[in-house]
């Protein structure tokens, strides 16, 4: 019986690295833009040194700051930098419901056979949208 060896998710750096592309920034240019809106007279907080080691995953795990500055230099929604994260450097991953109203994380959830992410997305979808639930803010 041979050892499994779990290979190394690259969620974030391929997000990062395809978005550059799109948006056909260098890496200098990244970095200028990569600065946190809750702190902008900080300026960049990301080293184009920095990205280039994102986008061949050999980097520490981003704080919130950092994330939140790439989503302003990449263009993209906050949520989708920390999904890809938390898939990247922890292995979880983000199940949303089908109305994209309700969502969870689950561990290593695309290493589950179907039947076991078919009852976690069965469970989501059971508490649904809040309007579906009856439920009043």
């Amino acid at each position: 019986m041979g050892i499994m060896v779990e290979e190394a998710r690259t969620d974030l750096s391929d997000l990062v690295r395809k978005r550059r592309a799109q948006l056909r920034l260098s890496l200098r240019a990244l970095a200028a833009r990569c600065v946190d809106p809750e702190d902008p007279d900080a300026g960049p907080i990301w080293t184009h040194a920095t990205i280039g080691n994102l986008e061949s995953k050999t980097i520490k795990a981003p704080g919130v700051p950092e994330l939140r500055a790439l989503s302003v230099g990449l263009d993209l929604p906050l949520s989708l930098l920390q999904e890809a994260a938390g898939a990247q450097f922890f292995g979880i991953d983000t199940v949303w419901s089908a109305d994209r109203e309700t969502r969870t994380m689950v561990h290593d959830y695309w290493e589950l056979d179907p039947d076991d992410r078919a009852k976690i997305r069965a469970i989501i979808e059971s508490w649904g949208s809040r309007e579906r639930r009856g439920d009043t803010p």
